[in-house]
């Protein structure tokens, strides 16, 4: 079974920069989209930032500028880059991957177990 491991969580001042990782333990056979999520204490799990299979990007107004997501094909491997961040941003980040294990007719949503981000003011 797939399990998503986030790592690159982790304490920074505000202004500072984070590099979150997300690695598929089996190989997808076809990952159609990607997303980045993140839930602060006492709120709902909010999309950060997507990209397709195509490669298109999309991204929440609150991180517009500053985040950027990007994938690394052969290793199954995805990432946010994290810059200027605020106190706001704090909050756990999860990854998930819509894609195909082993039929290309059956795609499904895999997430990940959360890493956790803190920026102090």
């Amino acid at each position: 079974q797939v399990h998503l491991v986030e790592s690159g969580g982790g304490l920074v001042q505000a202004g500072g920069s984070l590099r979150l990782s997300c690695a598929a333990s089996i190989r997808f056979l076809r990952v159609n989209r990607m997303g980045w999520y993140r839930q602060a204490p006492g709120k709902q799990r909010d999309l950060v930032a997507i990209i397709t299979s195509g490669g298109s990007t999309n991204y929440a107004d609150s991180v517009k500028g500053r985040f950027t997501i990007s994938e690394d094909n052969a290793k199954n491997t995805w990432y946010l880059q994290m810059d200027s961040l605020k106190p706001e941003d704090t909050a756990v980040y999860y990854c998930n991957v819509a894609g195909s294990l082993t039929s290309l007719s059956d795609s499904r949503n895999y997430w990940g177990q959360g890493t956790q981000v803190t920026v102090s003011s």
